[in-house]
């Protein structure tokens, strides 16, 4: 359970260092890597949801047996992110330099998997 405590722990903190500044970036971004952005409600949806889910990894950190069907979502959240920007530089939609933070997420979502594997499951309620 400590494993498990550590690593969503350190996930969330990385995660909100990582994603805060999406919201103040907006407008560099199509001057640093056109084009610019065409729908700022994908930008900000994608950057508030991802956020979002920063909280749920601290809740989860809070107690890991109570929240384990919770690490589910969290493992599809990091595998299918990495996943999709994969697919993207494959299609040569993105640049190499995009996979940084797959290789971030795709460990995350390793230690995620283990976590779920070494927390014990609750004992069921009567």
């Amino acid at each position: 359970m400590k494993f498990a405590k550590i690593v969503f722990w350190t996930a969330s903190v990385w995660g909100v260092l990582v994603l805060t500044p999406l919201f103040f970036i907006f407008d560099s971004i199509g001057r640093n890597d056109p084009p610019p952005v065409t729908h700022p409600g994908f930008y900000y949806g994608f950057a508030t949801v991802a956020l979002a889910f920063q909280f749920v990894f601290m809740v989860i950190a809070t107690d890991p047996v109570r929240y384990r069907l919770m690490m589910l979502p969290s493992i599809f959240e990091k595998f299918s992110y990495a996943t999709t920007v994969v697919v993207l530089y494959l299609q040569k939609r993105m640049h190499a330099a995009d996979l940084v933070f797959v290789g971030t997420d795709s460990l995350l979502g390793l230690l995620f998997i283990v976590s779920f594997l070494k927390t014990k499951s609750a004992a069921p309620s009567r």
